[in-house]
């Protein structure tokens, strides 16, 4: 019983988490801040980055941790395990080259407004449709190669299998929404790109490949 109301405390602090996260992320509330406190707004990504990893210290510090081991490989498995998840991390930083880290973090917005160029309507950030490099096969490869990252793991206890789970649900539901502002930002530009890459998952070009090689040969 214990064991379960721990599942469950964990469960509802991710919630938290990730509740906060995506409220805070809404262009509903950028907007709210964009009239009612304009003069914020070009800090408004810093503080959003640093009020997100303050919660998820929150989230971790806060958990209970069990101590239940559900699996612990050993030799050579354990090993054998790291290589995907290394390549995953790698693959995590090669995405990276297609994200601009000073939009990203908030450091762009606040040059470009002691430089008195922001504007406004940008809301926290200026985005362009990057569909180049690892974007050619998911949409969303920063989710789908964090995924593999915190999947392949040589010891697995009950605390990190809920976290997974629960990352992997707030990935699935994030995307869609961060997909929804998106599509109202790049238009039909974006719903082609939607229709010929997959969400995070990379099937589509593995159906056409299947397809391709045993369907039409």
């Amino acid at each position: 019983m214990i064991l379960f109301g721990n599942i469950l405390l964990i469960i509802f602090l991710f919630l938290l988490f990730g509740w906060s996260h995506s409220v805070l992320a809404s262009n509903k509330i950028k907007e709210a801040v964009r009239i009612n406190f304009p003069q914020l707004l070009p800090f408004y990504r810093l503080a959003y980055n640093i009020i997100s990893l303050f919660t998820f210290y929150l989230f971790w510090e806060l958990s209970p941790k069990p101590d239940v081991v559900l699996y612990d490989l050993t030799s050579p498995f354990d090993i054998i395990i790291l290589l995907p998840q290394f390549a995953s991390l790698l693959a995590l930083l090669w995405t990276l080259k297609f994200v601009d880290g000073k939009e990203f973090f908030g450091i762009s917005q606040i040059q470009r407004w002691k430089a008195g160029t922001y504007k406004e309507e940008e809301l926290d950030e200026t985005s362009v449709l990057q569909i180049e490099g690892p974007y050619k096969f998911s949409r969303h490869p920063i989710y789908l190669f964090s995924i593999l990252f915190l999947l392949f793991r040589p010891t697995m206890n009950l605390f990190y299998f809920v976290f997974v789970l629960c990352s992997l649900l707030y990935f699935s539901i994030g995307s869609f929404y961060e997909e929804k502002k998106l599509a109202e930002r790049f238009g039909s530009d974006y719903v082609t790109y939607q229709k010929k890459v997959s969400k995070i998952f990379p099937l589509k070009p593995l159906f056409r490949f299947l397809i391709e090689r045993f369907v039409w040969k």
